[in-house]
């Protein structure tokens, strides 16, 4: 196994893989109880139960295709990348898709179904591969910044550090509420522990934040520890049932979006996580195309189980901070997933208190990749800049990537640059116009 999973290259341990996956795990836990509140529109009164999807069902899904995705990932890619369905992706399919374009969720997941068996088909023909190779290391490095600033954006939201003002779109929270003291403490916690060097301290931290939370009433000790698995009976092959119904303008529209946030977040996430494990080789990634099936299969497993686009989690950055770095960390988040199925009762434990402290710090983390660019260089600088500031602003790692892959083309073509300039980088720029003009 060891041999396998390049232990002695990457210098790593049974026990770093162990707590990386760890770490993982609990760092997107949370999307086992929020896709299924997503996808059932738990927080809309008077919709009809046709419209909701069944949250127990969605629940199992949700867990067993995070599994399959993070095992697939893990054994074939050999990456310490983990995944689940997508938050964003799964409010596009509940809040637009069927609540506004008034689409039938079983169709819906027929969407889903097409757009990740496309994926397998240009991820077989090394398309898909190609196109995140052809990216200059500029926008990689600016990608990972980017990412880093939104997970920390969403961690400081999750923590209510950040919350909404009328008057300037976000403000300062209540720091004298009891949740948003854990995570603060949880913070000072995590902090602590990367300064003073200890592998795992942002394993470590988060035990410590949910036990003090526990302690301190504000983290409600589990009633029982093992609970019955779900039934998938609700969803499970429903994408199969309304397939005849994809053939129009408007699911074609459906379709596309899902392809171009799935293509994107996950092509950001895996450079991101990849830059950040030191996994990255001549500006390429090794077995990107192994590990894009993994993410595309995925997505076709999770569309067939019940829930919508399953892919790569920035979250993964948790567990390679955390010493993870090899796909052998992937093998036991996909292992506590399916653990998960039978134990949810304790996970009611991992509160965004508790997580959201690990995203904020992996977000520091990773703007370190700010410092590869040559910010010296203007025709660089805006397109990097762009695509980093937008990401938390939009709340869109896609968007973000969008908007510097525009500029870029242009910054580079008004310097005298245009033939250095990969072809697939000019065919991005047209499609990211496109997609601007007639999907945004």
């Amino acid at each position: 196994m060891k041999k396998y999973f390049q232990f002695d290259e990457l210098g790593t341990t049974y026990r770093r893989e162990l707590i990386g996956g760890l770490t993982t795990f609990l760092s997107m836990a949370y999307i086992l109880f929020v896709n299924p509140a997503t996808l059932s529109m738990s927080s809309i009164t008077d919709l009809p139960d046709e419209l909701r999807m069944d949250p127990n069902a969605v629940f199992a899904a949700t867990a067993i295709a995070a599994a399959i995705g993070s095992l697939l990932m893990g054994l074939i890619a050999r990456y310490p990348v983990a995944l689940a369905p997508g938050m964003g992706l799964n409010a596009f399919f509940s809040y637009t898709v069927v609540l506004t374009m008034g689409i039938p969720w079983q169709t819906a997941l027929s969407g889903v179904l097409i757009s990740g068996l496309v994926f397998v088909v240009l991820t077989l023909t090394g398309l898909r591969e190609k196109i995140i190779n052809s990216i200059p290391a500029e926008l990689k490095f600016a990608v990972g910044a980017g990412i880093g600033l939104f997970i920390t954006f969403v961690g400081l939201q999750n923590a209510g550090i950040i919350v909404n003002n009328d008057a300037t779109l976000v403000g300062l929270g209540d720091l004298t509420n009891p949740q948003t003291l854990l995570a603060v403490f949880g913070i000072i916690v995590t902090v602590i522990l990367m300064v003073k060097g200890v592998k795992g301290g942002i394993f470590y931290a988060m035990v410590i934040t949910a036990v003090v939370g526990m302690i301190f009433n504000q983290i409600p000790f589990p009633e029982k520890i093992v609970d019955t698995v779900p039934s998938l009976a609700p969803t499970f092959g429903q994408a199969f049932m309304n397939l005849d119904q994809i053939f129009t303008v408007q699911m074609l529209v459906v379709i596309l979006t899902f392809l171009f946030v799935d293509f994107f977040d996950t092509a950001g996430t895996l450079v991101a996580v990849a830059n950040q494990a030191g996994l990255m080789k001549d500006n390429k990634l090794p077995r990107a195309g192994k590990a894009l099936f993994a993410d595309a299969a995925a997505t076709v497993a999770g569309s067939i189980l019940g829930t919508s686009t399953t892919t790569s989690y920035v979250e993964s950055t948790a567990g390679v901070a955390a010493g993870a770095r090899t796909g052998l960390a992937s093998v036991v988040t996909g292992i506590l997933f399916l653990l998960a199925l039978f134990f949810s009762p304790l996970l009611g434990v991992v509160t965004s208190a508790v997580t959201a402290p690990a995203l904020i710090i992996v977000g520091a983390l990773m703007v370190a990749s700010l410092g590869n660019i040559e910010w010296n260089r203007f025709e660089i600088a805006v397109p990097a800049f762009l695509t980093i500031i937008i990401m938390p602003l939009a709340y869109s790692i896609a968007t973000g990537i969008a908007v510097g892959f525009i500029f870029y083309p242009i910054t580079m073509a008004l310097k005298g640059k245009a033939k250095e300039i990969h072809p697939v980088m000019y065919g991005l720029f047209v499609i990211f116009i496109l997609y601007f003009i007639f999907l945004a």
